[in-house]
């Protein structure tokens, strides 16, 4: 059997944050000198801003990782047969180091699925390269892929996809699941990569028999390394392998062996993990990161949770600036993202809370005005009435004052035959 020398790394989300940035350093110091490292666009090759990302990936390496790297374009599937795809296949045959990130998996899967890419990054891998996969990515690594959107968003019936397999092509049989933690969803369950437990159960028990998950929290990776047949965990979570019905939870540092990740010798259980019985908890809900890595992970979407919760306190203290402050916060955390390179399906679902916080602006002001009218009318009215109480009473000096209360507030106040009448200056 030929060796294999290199590494996978599979990343649940932030592979181009401040979280990722010594395990970009490390993997590439272990990744060799010769070849270059490239940013594969396909993921998110259908998008306006494909260029943007690849060039933000391209720039994050340069500023924060000080790796020159550059751009694998192949948006589709169409340009396999061109002179252009016959030049790609050619370069990605040496290189050393390639990054593949936001997207949809599905679309990946359709682009790639009958080139020689997957084979390209497997004989890379092979010959001691680095393959890094996160987010969408690393939806289509494993033998079956998750059609995320087609489920979550456009409603589809719970099904797999066939995935590129290319762990398989290195002996390694599993489906790799990231955003594991997901916690975004506020009042429903977003957890493994937005399914939720019951559809995500439902999914699991879908794939062929003794099938391997590898579940990923946010801000977290699990390097694949082929040479010692071992994975490490770095980041800010947890690694989650769920195998049989059972599951172990590995945190950062710990050392995962092939063994365990192929369900075999005893597995699992023979390893620094917790089990936990398929009893409908996960570790995702029953395992919370240390208090520091809480206090660490400002995600996106804390933030954007976070003014939400201010705007709806102003709102409800009728506070205007203190609504139009949290819409500009909100603003900039969504022109933030996209500079960071957030995962897209956050900054889309970012966007939708942004504009139901506009439209609550308005509606919510408009529901005040409306009121007022009314209620101001029925104040000035008591007011009015008890004045003309004080005068048949003959307390004229408490008359007086109510009648200077009113016009100091712009109301003036008439004595007529009829009773008192009263109109706005």
């Amino acid at each position: 059997m030929t060796e294999i020398k290199g590494s996978v790394a599979l990343i649940g989300s932030g592979e181009l944050s401040a979280t990722m940035v010594e395990t970009h350093k490390s993997l590439l110091s272990k990744s060799g000198p010769r070849g270059k490292a490239f940013f594969l666009d396909t993921p998110a090759g259908f998008q306006e801003n494909a260029d943007l990302i690849s060039q933000r990936a391209v720039q994050f390496f340069r500023q924060q990782v000080q790796q020159e790297m550059d751009i694998a374009s192949f948006k589709s599937a169409v340009k396999a047969t061109s002179p252009d795809g016959e030049a790609l296949f050619r370069t990605l045959s040496e290189a050393r180091y390639v990054l593949i990130g936001p997207g949809s998996p599905t679309y990946t899967v359709r682009q790639l699925k009958e080139t020689p890419i997957p084979a390209l990054f497997s004989a890379m891998i092979t010959r001691g390269g680095t393959l890094v996969v996160a987010s969408a990515a690393a939806l289509t690594v494993g033998t079956h892929t998750l059609p995320v959107y087609e489920i979550y968003k456009v409603g589809q019936d719970l099904h797999w996809i066939e995935g590129l397999n290319i762990l398989g092509l290195l002996g390694l049989d599993a489906v790799v699941i990231p955003h594991w933690n997901n916690a975004e969803g506020g009042n429903h369950d977003t957890r493994f990569c937005y399914m939720g437990e019951k559809r995500f159960r439902s999914l699991e028990n879908m794939l062929p028999g003794g099938r391997t998950i590898i579940g990923l929290d946010e801000h977290t990776a699990c390097i694949l390394d082929f040479s010692t047949r071992t994975a490490v965990v770095e980041g800010l979570g947890n690694v989650t392998v769920r195998c049989k019905g059972e599951e172990q939870l590995f945190s950062r540092g710990d050392r995962i062996s092939f063994e365990q990740l192929l369900c075999v010798a005893g597995s699992p259980g023979d390893g620094t993990g917790k089990i936990f019985k398929s009893d409908g908890k996960s570790s995702a809900e029953t395992v919370q990161p240390a208090a520091e890595e809480v206090e660490g992970d400002r995600t996106f979407w804390k933030s954007m949770h976070a003014v939400e919760a201010a705007f709806h306190r102003a709102l409800d203290n009728r506070d205007s600036a203190g609504m139009v402050n949290q819409l500009l916060e909100a603003d900039r955390l969504l022109w933030q993202a996209q500079l960071d390179l957030e995962n897209p399906e956050f900054v889309s679902q970012g966007r939708e809370l942004f504009r139901e916080l506009i439209v609550l602006a308005g509606t919510g002001i408009d529901q005040v005005a409306n009121q007022i009218p009314d209620k101001f009318n029925s104040l000035v009215d008591s007011i009015a009435a008890l004045r003309e109480e004080y005068r048949r009473e003959e307390k004229w000096a408490d008359a007086d004052l109510i009648r200077s209360i009113l016009q100091d507030a712009g109301v003036v106040l008439e004595d007529t035959q009829e009773g008192p009448r009263w109109y706005l200056k």
